[in-house]
């Protein structure tokens, strides 16, 4: 059943990341006293829903989102749009060019992780003496998401301030970066206290909650990243292990309406059709109950796409699928899970619909390589006639499910030695999907790069790849002639935090910026 719970942000604390002389000597109005406010149970859980709140924003600004900047500089997908202008800072990062330390979208993720940040901080600290019974559990996912946006900033930007504590006042503002190791660290330390506390999933009170076997296999997955791979295996170990986390027997269901906060489902972004979004009161720029990357993302109309015979509505034409994943797919005999990622043109036709290059900007269908998605795909079961259609998405984002869990354990498995786990958790997603064991063979290096291609047609689209593809060095290979340096392998910081922060200078930007 739909969900009809949305997170809404219930607090308000305007001050805490402004570099302003008025934090400390102007009283803020209309306000509780923090001193108070922690006080009473239900207002913590109100704060606990901000901070989900905030993390759900981030990945959900329409054209500034953690999703699109995360997702657009690997070779599984392509900008689009309606010609190269179109949102041209995400343009920018989909070709590698130009990437400004001003870039709208890249600042954006930027600042609303920290502030995501800040307000978990508010929680944790304004909690450490309590005696509240739900101080615990409170405590666990305000940490629990720390970890979650600092894993994500050190991933794309390396060295970064690392705040634990609320600003006391304006001379607090400034702050060093920390070197990557130090954030891992404390990503770690993190989730382990996030891990005691948290519930199982079977025990949430709320489905969109995050549990204790996602803050495992989020350690699990840091530590790869960090090429500990024998340390990661005993978190993977516990969530495979709890049956709780299993794979939807049906590829094609993953993103299905009716299997949200399913059994895949670790860390789940929720929205509802039911708010009666239109062009009148949809919130350009801020939270909004739909999921308008929907739209932001279906095959475009004006003429171009013809999607007759699919299920599927006219979008905006963002984010379509290269011509290299759709190539992989049929490489693979993979055909259960690339129709569940996309529909090719050819394909498009047989279904009654078609293509028409001559009603785009100068008859050329911008970025497209002859597919179109079906994953997170603008469907008419999706949205409701309450309102615009194509601004009441309800579609889910599925950030990080137990299919990448077990590509993650079986990497973790080859990497320390030990290959036949290693194809067991690969045979486990490779069967889903309709194909057959690999060898029993296979191993070493070769059954490293049958999980890298795994991963690939798993998690196309889902924001992984390129990031993948940069802590393996395969990067330089792989995006060959695509416009990419080395240099892109980190973003820039924003130029804005630069300037504000008194502790950073132009010296500390990264590398090639």
């Amino acid at each position: 059943m739909k969900k009809n719970i949305f997170l809404t942000a219930v607090i308000v604390f305007l001050g805490i990341l402004a570099c302003s002389d008025d934090f400390t000597t102007n009283d803020p109005e209309n306000v509780e006293d923090l001193e108070t406010f922690f006080q009473n149970e239900e207002n913590v859980e109100a704060a606990v829903i901000g901070i989900y709140d905030l993390m759900h924003l981030n990945y959900s600004r329409d054209w500034h989102s953690a999703f699109l900047v995360k997702l657009l500089p690997g070779d599984d997908a392509n900008a689009a749009g309606g010609n190269s202008s179109d949102q041209p800072q995400l343009q920018d990062i989909d070709d590698y060019a130009n990437i400004s330390t001003a870039n709208g979208s890249i600042e954006s993720v930027w600042n609303n992780f920290y502030s995501t940040i800040a307000l978990a901080n508010l929680v944790i600290e304004s909690l450490n003496e309590s005696t509240l019974s739900n101080k615990d559990r409170a405590t666990a996912e305000a940490k629990f998401i720390r970890a979650w946006c600092y894993f994500e900033l050190t991933t794309m930007f390396g060295d970064v301030p690392l705040r634990l504590t609320l600003p006391q006042g304006a001379a607090d503002f400034g702050l060093a970066k920390s070197s990557r190791a130090d954030i891992y660290a404390q990503v770690e330390a993190d989730l382990t206290a996030a891990i005691a506390s948290l519930p199982e999933k079977t025990a949430l009170a709320d489905a969109f909650r995050f549990s204790k076997g996602a803050a495992e296999a989020l350690m699990g997955k840091v530590l790869v990243f960090q090429e500990k791979y024998s340390e990661s295996i005993p978190f993977f170990q516990s969530v495979i292990g709890n049956s709780a986390h299993d794979l939807e027997p049906n590829v094609a269901d993953v993103w299905s309406i009716d299997k949200e906060f399913g059994v895949e489902s670790l860390v789940e972004l929720g929205f509802v059709s039911t708010s009666g979004r239109d062009w009148g009161n949809i919130a350009w720029g801020g939270r909004n109950e739909s999921n308008l990357h929907i739209q932001l993302m279906g095959p475009r109309g004006d003429g171009i796409f013809d999607v007759t015979g699919t299920g599927l509505l006219n979008g905006w034409g963002f984010n379509l699928p290269t011509a290299k994943l759709a190539n992989a797919f049929d490489a693979a005999g993979d055909t259960q899970r690339k129709s569940a990622t996309l529909l090719t043109e050819a394909e498009l036709i047989a279904a009654g619909g078609g293509v028409d290059p001559t009603s785009a900007t100068g008859g050329v269908i911008w970025d497209y390589e002859g597919a179109i998605r079906t994953k997170y795909a603008s469907r008419a079961e999706d949205t409701s006639d309450g309102g615009v259609r194509e601004l009441n998405y309800s579609t889910n984002f599925r950030i990080f499910r137990y299919a990448e869990v077990l590509l993650l354990a079986a990497e973790a498995y080859n990497q320390a030695g030990q290959d036949g786990s290693a194809r067991t958790e690969l045979n486990k997603v490779r069967n889903r999907a309709g194909l057959a064991d690999v060898s029993t063979s296979l191993s070493g290096t070769a059954l490293f790069d049958a999980i890298v291609e795994e991963k690939f047609l798993e998690l196309a689209h889902e924001g992984q790849r390129f990031w993948d593809l940069v802590r393996w060095g395969r990067a330089a290979t792989e995006l060959a002639g695509t416009g990419y340096a080395p240099k892109n392998d980190l973003y820039p910081i924003p130029i804005t935090e630069i300037d504000k922060n008194g502790e950073l200078t132009i010296a500390d930007q990264n590398p090639g910026y």
